[in-house]
Order: structure tokens, then C-alpha cells, then sequence
């Protein structure tokens, strides 16, 4: 578990950051971007290139020794077909663009691994190892789902878990239960021993849970990370499912951030708090007792074209592609854009600000913005 940061550092001790991001979830309007994207850059596989659509983030995510992002859907073959909300089943082009952006590896436990099936999660981890992530939360046999995803980051070993609760559209059979990882304190608990008895050093957990488009974490949350920052060592909790950016809170002396909303996606009907998200932020450092980890944030947002009918005209300054933005990076360097777009970027930081800090202690635990000029 993490220390406190009365705890004196270590000669020599080591240190490394983490950036962690919200769900990748990719609706069919982000296919159709990727569709029309790929035609201008002349790049991409099958006629598909996601990279423009998250270049944005490029410069937060590459900046960390460690990316972990949140892989919410199984992937088709590259020519698809491709299938979106209730069954998901996306492009594997997601996962180079993924790759290319910094990320090094993805939790895949969700209420939607199991959308297609285990024939849909063996394509979607051959194709991760085949892009070069790693990943954590399901497997492609029962022998594969004993595993540790453990990395070296730095000198460090490294461990990923990743759970989620159950599909109840799709839920798994009985007999392919080991597919995913289910929600469990006990098997969570059994997971990070398992880990440290292999070596690792740090533990880091992405948990699926919660309810959807709600700001405050559920009943069900707390109490999971209560005893999850109380019962076991684990140094970080990282939340996804509620595509809305919840608090980032220390708990018990664990910083646990229990939702950081969506890092791409396009929900059929925008909310404005579904387009907006945060990367977490994480600076592990060594001390005679432990780590000792600071907390930071940068926030995102989901630019989305208008809906213009045939033969009328998108407003003034609207954007004219879907595009991942680092909101703070585009404030400090607006260029020309119209008072209209700079407001809707200032929402975004004040909002997600007032979210990220709803159960912190007085000056958010420590929690900041993070700088890029650090």
C-alpha cells in the first residue's frame, strides 16, 4: 500500500509515473471519423486510421513511463462487420492508434468483454499482441487466466488487475467463467498476492463498476474501496464504467479514482459530460516504507461536429471532426479559435475540477492539475 507523504524518501530510490485514462469506447459515428480520416492521411489499415481522431492526448500519454488505458469492447477483423451499442464488436485499428498515442497496456474487463463471445476475446488479445499491448482482465484459456500481467517500468515490477462486474445481456458460461474477472474481494485479494509472491513491487487495480452517468461514486463503490484500501497492499485503484468523470480521493492512504470518464467515445445522445474525461496522473516514488505517490490530473474532451441538416450551415467556429483534445493544452495555446469554443473548453476544466474534487479533504488530498511544463 502506499505511503504517506510524511514518509522520508530513499537515497537512491527509485521512482515512475502512470497515466491512466478513461473508457475507450468506440460508437459507429468514431468508425465512420476514422473512415474519413484514413482518406485524408492516405494511412491505416482496411481504410480505417484512428490516430488523427487521438493524436490530441499524444503528448500527455508518451510523456509516462507506465500508460494504462481502459479497452471496454472485443475487436472484429479489420474489414469488420462492426457493432455498436448494445453488442459492441469494434475495429482492432483502435488498438494501433492506442499503441502509437503511448499507451503500453490495457485493462479489458468489462460489462462487454463477453459481447461476442470467447471467439471475440482471443481475437481481441492476439491482436493486442500483436500491436505490442499489454492487457489484463480476460484471457483466451484458463491457463492464460492464472497469469500477472506484470511489466518492468523503470526498474520497477509492475503489476496490472483488472475487474469488472458481471454482463447481465451477456452474461458467461458456467464453464468459460475464468474469461474475465468478476468483481471478488477475495479473488482480488488472491490476485495481488499472487503478484507480490512473483516479485512485484507495485499493484495497480482498473475496476469496472458503478452506475452510468452519474458523477457521484455508488453505494456499492465506496464500500468495495473501502475494503480494498483496507484489506489488501494495493497501491492505485483506477474506475471506469460511469462515462462520467467521478472524484479522485485518498483512501486509507491509497489514491483511488473511481471514475475518469470516457477518453473517447460518442454516445448517440451527448450529455456534455459524456464527451468530457480526465487522465490520472500518478508519480510513484520510493521511501524507506513504501511509495509514495502524487496525484495529478489533465482534462479531455470529446469534440463532436454539430448535426447540420442538408443545405444549411455548421455555426461559426464549430469543429468539423471528432477529435480527443488535452483541454488544458488548447487553453494555453487558444491560436484563433471563437469565444463560443474557448467557453466550452473552460467548462470542461471547471467541471471536471469540481468532480474530480467532490470527496477530497480541503485542497482535494493533494490532487493538482498537471503541468507539462514540469
Amino acid at each position: 500500500m502506499s505511503t504517506s507523504s510524511e514518509s522520508q524518501s530513499k537515497p537512491g530510490g527509485r521512482s515512475f509515473t502512470v497515466a491512466a485514462a478513461g473508457d475507450v469506447l468506440i460508437h459507429p459515428e468514431l468508425v465512420e471519423q476514422a473512415a474519413t480520416d484514413a482518406k485524408k492521411t492516405g494511412k491505416g489499415e482496411e481504410g480505417l486510421d484512428f490516430r488523427p481522431m487521438l493524436a490530441g492526448v499524444e503528448p500527455v500519454i508518451s510523456k509516462a513511463d507506465l500508460g494504462i488505458c481502459h479497452m471496454e469492447t472485443p475487436v472484429a477483423t479489420p474489414k469488420g462487420p462492426f457493432e455498436g451499442y448494445p453488442e459492441f464488436l469494434v475495429p482492432p485499428q483502435i488498438l494501433t492508434a492506442l499503441k502509437d498515442v503511448g499507451y503500453d497496456t490495457c485493462s479489458t474487463a468489462s460489462n462487454h468483454t463477453y459481447d461476442h463471445g470467447l471467439k471475440a476475446i482471443r481475437r481481441t488479445l492476439d491482436t493486442m499482441d500483436e500491436v505490442g499491448l499489454g492487457y489484463a482482465g480476460s484471457s483466451r484459456t484458463r491457463e492464460e487466466s492464472e497469469k500477472i500481467n506484470i511489466r518492468t517500468v523503470k526498474g520497477v515490477k509492475v503489476a496490472h488487475l483488472s475487474y469488472s462486474w458481471e454482463s447481465f445481456l451477456n452474461p458467461t458460461p458456467e464453464k468459460e467463467r475464468w474469461a474475465f474477472n468478476r468483481i471478488s474481494t477475495k479473488e482480488i485479494k488472491q490476485a495481488e498476492e499472487k503478484a507480490r509472491k512473483q516479485g512485484a513491487e507495485v499493484v495497480i487495480l482498473s475496476v469496472h463498476w458503478g452506475l452510468e452517468h452519474y458523477n457521484e461514486p455508488s453505494v456499492p463503490q465506496l464500500e468495495l474501496a473501502e475494503r480494498i484500501t483496507t484489506e489488501t497492499g494495493i497501491d492505485l485503484i483506477i474506475g471506469h464504467h460511469a462515462h462520467v468523470v467521478q472524484p479522485i480521493q485518498k483512501l486509507n492512504g491509497t489514491w483511488v479514482a473511481y471514475s475518469l470518464g470516457n477518453q473517447i467515445a460518442r454516445h448517440s445522445s451527448p450529455t456534455g459530460m459524456t464527451e468530457e474525461g480526465a487522465i490520472g496522473w500518478f508519480e510513484f516514488k520510493e521511501t524507506t516504507s513504501g511509495w509514495d505517490v502524487a496525484a495529478r490530473y489533465r482534462t479531455t474532451l470529446v469534440d463532436i461536429p454539430p448535426e447540420v441538416e442538408v443545405g444549411e450551415k455548421a455555426p461559426e467556429g464549430a469543429v468539423d471532426a471528432h477529435r480527443l483534445v488535452d483541454v488544458r493544452g488548447v487553453l494555453d495555446n487558444p491560436g484563433e479559435l471563437n469565444e463560443a469554443r474557448l467557453a466550452r473548453y473552460r467548462l470542461a476544466i471547471d467541471r471536471t475540477r469540481g468532480f474530480l474534487f467532490n470527496r477530497g479533504a480541503p485542497g482535494g488530498d493533494g490532487l493538482a492539475e498537471l503541468s507539462l511544463k514540469d
